[in-house]
This record gives C-alpha cells, sequence and structure tokens, in this order.
C-alpha cells in the first residue's frame, strides 16, 4: 500500500470514527433521557453501593452524565473541538470502565443493570461494561491521531550523520 493511500485510509478511519463516536455517545444520552426515572434509580443504586447517599446524589450525577455524553458528541460534530472532544470521550470512557471494575472487584457488587444504553440495550455493570469502554477509547485514540497537528519528527530535516 502506497504512502498516499495509507494516510488517506487513515484520514477516513479518523472520520468514520469521529462521527460513530459522537452518534454512539448522542444515542446513549437520548436512551437515558427517554427512560431518565429508571436510570436515576439505577445511578442511586450504583451510588448506594458505592457508600454514597442516593437521595443527595442520583439526580445530580444522572444529569451530569446524560449532559457529558451530549456535549462530547457536540465537541466531536464541531471542527475546532474534534480533539478536545476525542479527550474527553476517552476520559470518560476510563471512567465508566474504572468504575465497572472498582464496582466489581473492590466493591464486590451484585450485578446490576447500568443503564449505560437507557434499558435499551441491557447491559449489567462488570468487566464485560468494562472492556466494552476501553475498546470505545480506541476510535477516540483515532480520532485524537487523525485530528491532531502533524507530527514534529515529520518536520525536522533529517540531517547526515557522517557530516555531524
Amino acid at each position: 500500500m502506497s504512502r498516499f493511500s495509507a494516510r488517506s485510509l487513515f484520514k477516513w478511519l479518523a472520520r468514520i470514527s469521529r462521527f460513530g463516536l459522537a452518534a454512539f455517545f448522542l444515542f446513549t444520552a437520548i436512551a437515558k433521557l427517554v427512560v431518565i426515572s429508571a436510570f436515576a434509580q439505577n445511578v442511586g443504586e450504583l451510588l448506594t453501593a458505592s457508600g454514597f447517599d442516593p437521595q443527595r446524589w442520583s439526580w445530580p450525577v444522572t444529569i451530569i452524565v446524560i449532559v457529558a455524553e451530549i456535549v462530547i458528541a457536540i465537541l466531536l460534530l464541531l471542527k475546532r473541538t474534534i480533539r478536545v472532544g476525542a479527550f474527553a470521550a476517552a476520559l470518560l470512557l476510563m471512567g465508566f470502565a474504572g468504575f465497572a471494575l472498582f464496582y466489581v472487584y473492590v466493591l464486590k457488587g451484585e450485578p446490576l443493570e447500568c443503564g449505560c444504553f437507557g434499558g435499551i440495550i441491557a447491559s449489567q455493570l462488570g468487566v464485560s461494561t468494562a472492556l466494552r469502554n476501553l475498546a470505545l477509547i480506541i476510535p477516540a485514540i483515532i480520532v485524537w491521531l487523525g485530528y491532531g497537528p502533524r507530527m514534529l519528527i515529520t518536520q525536522i530535516p533529517v540531517s547526515n550523520p557522517a557530516t555531524v
């Protein structure tokens, strides 16, 4: 494969990843909004298992998660903020994965519906949820790299080591 076609392929992969992640985050946010009371209840159960007061924190955490997903989708769609959106997506996905692993291995929590997809797609909090979220970081990295500035190393002229 020629260098030109490899660059072109990566460029398209970055675009597909960008719009795919934006669609994913919009889908999950809208799905949560459709069943917001049930999602808030799921969040409350997770907070209870984590030692937080669900009466106080269920709705704020529910709103923060949904707003974060919508903001990330918008950041990925706006040309000037694509890399910020990719970075934010990776952070949020790492946070979700970390919490899932913390819940299973540290808290020894019982299987709970996480509500990741608003009840449209059943998903229990656990290792598979963590692995899915970690796998979704790959497209975020592709977007970060695909929409980044040219690498500095390609801009530095290479001198002949024999003449130095």
